[in-house]
């Protein structure tokens, strides 16, 4: 096929991104080439990018339409998606033959092998490109399938999705070219003549890709993976959540627009929507065609995975239980407002969401004088309270209620404990079919270390337990376990104390989980900023892998050596 983008092309478009990505995972400074303001796309902002009004038509455009993709193997058509804001979103997408499209999807493998490290990794450049050039459509998709708020959508669906996706292209071209695609070699042999070779060194891929979408961050946990199986030669099977898979079929028809554009096949990148009930993604796990498996979810599937999927090498993000030390602080209303902010944002469905603040249970000490437990407790609640006063802000930061489960546990969570701080239905002016609730907080004893103590498990959604323990050396112990058998994506601590600190940290290097200490001001524990903050570490049970480190990637690929007599 003619290419529309040629190596050229693609080079003086995008190699000084790659350039500045690769530099920036070196220095771990801030830097996003992706704009987080709505204003900075359509007219006046980013060149060929679609302005608010743009984005929002396109997306109306799509809804109960057929996304018909050109995929060889389509037997049918599935949909199904209800938005969390009530309305049916109407979208039928291409159910696959999976013998047809496997088979398809293996045809290209040589081209795009052929290609090397560099034109994978301009080619995947331009995909983002065009992906955040049309950020306000899917901002839209993301808010739809996920619940978030659309400012949360815009931005953590959006630039931050794609920075991710980035960083994980220059990790995986920086791995790629470590290995020189040639070698001269020669051995002495004394008074004899050298043995002489040359040698090729030609980075592979290790077969299809399969990627298992989620449902409460579709791109921000899925461009990651995608990028990364593709930039290291890969062909990437996209298996989103049933309920999330508008924003990734879009990502996937633009990525299938761009390989073909560029000369490649476009089948490369594919969507396998299912069935409801159908549950193809344990069909597909254990495929012999499929080589990689990215998935984020439940512990039990990831668990599934990891035993099962033998012919593969999988990367899982599962549940984990975060946790916040409270041993004292020197702005205690900063800590007041931080944590609050922290446990409502989308009303705590965030893998990285604060669930137990420990707290010792003779109180602590703050620059507002000594707090008891009560007090600390009392004035958590209260900080949540100010915060989501206000219907039209809270419904702004708290998105809705993903599916009628996190509902459910939000609703039997007075059952476990004395309730500090109750939950309330939020309005939402716009979408009043929403599902809105404010978090809530329990109170729990920290003595109760037993495998039925509430706290030991993940409550996914806007509930947190405040945990009384008998001093800062009981909240580390219980640090230490809860990290080490259920693991955690963060971890937060207050101190004002140098070798408390200090102790904080070493469990937390001991037990292989990322740190803030001291939070106040506008970064919270459960952001992460790509090319700088590593999203979990890959070494608790939470998670199997970081993003993004040379670990994530460098397993996606193998060096084929080819020696010849010289």
């Amino acid at each position: 096929m003619a290419a529309a983008l040629t190596p050229q092309q693609l080079s003086e478009t995008h190699r000084p991104t790659l350039d500045q990505a690769l530099e920036t995972i070196g220095t771990r400074a801030y830097w996003s080439p992706h704009p987080e303001h709505p204003k900075a796309y359509g007219e006046g902002g980013a060149p060929g990018s679609l302005g608010a009004a743009e984005g929002k038509a396109a997306f109306d455009a799509v809804l109960n339409t057929r996304l018909d993709l050109g995929q060889p193997g389509t037997d049918g058509w599935t949909g199904g998606e209800t938005s969390p804001y009530g309305p049916e979103l109407g979208v039928e997408y291409p159910h696959a033959d999976v013998d047809v499209l496997l088979a398809a999807m293996r045809a290209g493998t040589s081209a795009w092998r052929a290609a090397g490290p560099e034109t994978r990794a301009l080619v995947c450049l331009e995909i983002l490109s065009r992906i955040s050039a049309r950020t306000h459509e899917l901002a839209h998709a993301v808010m739809h399938t996920s619940g978030q708020a659309f400012m949360m959508a815009f931005q953590a669906g959006g630039p931050h999705a794609q920075d991710r996706g980035l960083e994980a292209v220059a990790y995986a071209y920086q791995e790629q070219v470590r290995t020189p695609e040639t070698a001269d070699w020669s051995k002495p042999q004394g008074k004899r003549d050298p043995l002489k070779l040359t040698k090729s060194f030609t980075t592979t891929g290790r077969g299809i890709s399969l990627l298992i979408g989620c449902n409460t961050f579709p791109t921000w946990n899925g461009y990651p993976g995608l990028f990364a199986s593709l930039a290291t030669g890969n062909p990437v099977l996209v298996k989103p959540h049933p309920r999330a898979v508008l924003p990734l079929a879009l990502t996937v028809r633009i990525a299938r627009e761009v390989l073909a554009e560029a000369g490649f096949d476009p089948n490369l990148v594919a969507l396998a929507a299912e069935r409801p009930g159908e549950g193809i993604a344990k069909t597909l796990a254990v495929r012999p065609e499929i080589r990689i498996i990215d998935y984020t979810g439940s512990t039990a599937f990831g668990d599934w995975l990891e035993a099962n999927a033998r012919q593969a090498q999988v990367y899982t993000e599962k549940a984990g239980v975060n946790t916040i030390v409270v041993d004292s602080t020197d702005d205690y209303r900063g800590m007041l407002a931080n944590l609050a902010f922290s446990l409502s944002l989308y009303s705590g469905q965030m893998c990285t969401t604060p669930q137990n603040l420990l707290i010792p249970r003779d109180g602590i000490t703050t620059d507002d004088g000594a707090k008891s437990y009560d007090d600390v407790v009392n004035d958590i609640a209260a900080a949540v309270t100010g915060l989501l006063g206000d219907d039209a802000r809270a419904a702004a930061l708290l998105g809705a209620l993903v599916n009628p489960d996190v509902k459910a546990r939000v609703e039997a969570a007075g059952e476990l404990g004395e309730v500090a701080l109750g939950s309330r239905t939020v309005a939402n002016a716009e979408f009043p079919d929403a599902v809105v609730r404010t978090p809530v907080v329990v109170k729990l004893d920290g003595t109760k270390t037993d495998e039925d103590a509430a706290y030991l498990s993940e409550c996914f959604g806007p509930v947190s337990f405040a945990v009384a323990v008998e001093s800062t050396s009981a909240a580390l112990e219980l640090l230490r376990r809860t990290i080490r058998e259920k693991g955690a994506m963060t971890v937060g601590a207050y101190t004002t104390s140098a070798e408390v600190e200090r102790a904080i940290e070493d469990v937390c290097l001991d037990e292989s989980a990322q740190l803030s200490l001291n939070l106040t001001g506008g970064v919270y524990v459960n952001q992460t900023a790509a090319f700088s903050d590593f999203h979990g570490s890959g070494g608790n049970p939470a998670a199997n892998a970081a993003l993004c480190d040379a670990a994530f990637v460098a397993n996606r690929f193998r060096v084929v050596e080819v020696r010849r007599q010289a």
